[in-house]
């Protein structure tokens, strides 16, 4: 939920930009309306978009499930770093975000690779669980409610093959996990969250200071 990378000057970040940023003409224009949006800090940003699908092409991935999609940046991202035969499956409730998100598929031409489903996450990770998907997907992206990261991980481990990645966004949440007077039910839900993962045998772990704070979470 952070459309720039936390604490670099505006300066240096559209230096990094400058320099590292190739964006298609697509996801710079569903940047340039998530910028104009009342909500448009949801959005990742466009680094650390181009990071994952750095990662999903390093890694030869051809399943993803992305938790929480937003108007679609890092859906249509993806998608683009997928092979043609790849496949995506999204999860999200919001049916005025999401047909944001379809038209800007179809306008990248990835439509084709992503499956929508328009219910509560947790439900559709358990049909997904339910009909044998178990140990299929090679990379999730979870970016959606955080009173229930810690559900989408379990069920993420699930649904994840061994070797497989699980990245998660908003882990530093603007800073609120380092103060000890911030203690609302959020900051508090990802900081109990964060040592779970630091302590948690069955990953491999990396937590890049990038966007709002991304894990890496690796399956043993």
């Amino acid at each position: 939920m952070s459309n720039k990378t936390l604490n670099l000057s505006h300066e240096l970040y559209e230096y990094l930009l400058s320099i590292s940023l190739r964006e298609s003409p697509v996801l710079h224009e569903l940047r340039q309306e998530a910028v104009n949006h009342p909500l448009g800090k949801m959005q990742i940003s466009a680094d650390q978009a181009q990071f994952l699908a750095l990662l999903i092409k390093l890694m030869g991935v051809k399943k993803i499930l992305e938790i929480g999609v937003f108007m679609g940046y890092s859906s249509t991202a993806m998608a683009l770093a997928l092979p043609e035969e790849g496949k995506l499956i999204a999860c999200d409730i919001n049916e005025d975000f999401t047909a944001i998100a379809k038209g800007y598929w179809q306008k990248a031409q990835v439509d084709h690779k992503i499956t929508l489903h328009l219910a509560p996450a947790l439900e559709t990770l358990d049909k997904l669980i339910l009909h044998d998907e178990k140990e299929t997907f090679d990379f999730i992206f979870i970016d959606a409610d955080k009173s229930n990261y810690d559900n989408y991980y379990e069920k993420s481990l699930q649904l994840l093959r061994k070797g497989g990645l699980i990245a998660i966004d908003n882990v530093l949440w603007y800073g609120k996990v380092a103060d000890v007077n911030i203690n609302d039910n959020r900051t508090k839900k990802i900081r109990d969250f964060n040592t779970k993962l630091a302590q948690d045998s069955r990953i491999d772990l990396s937590l890049i200071p990038i966007g709002d704070g991304l894990t890496l979470a690796m399956k043993k």
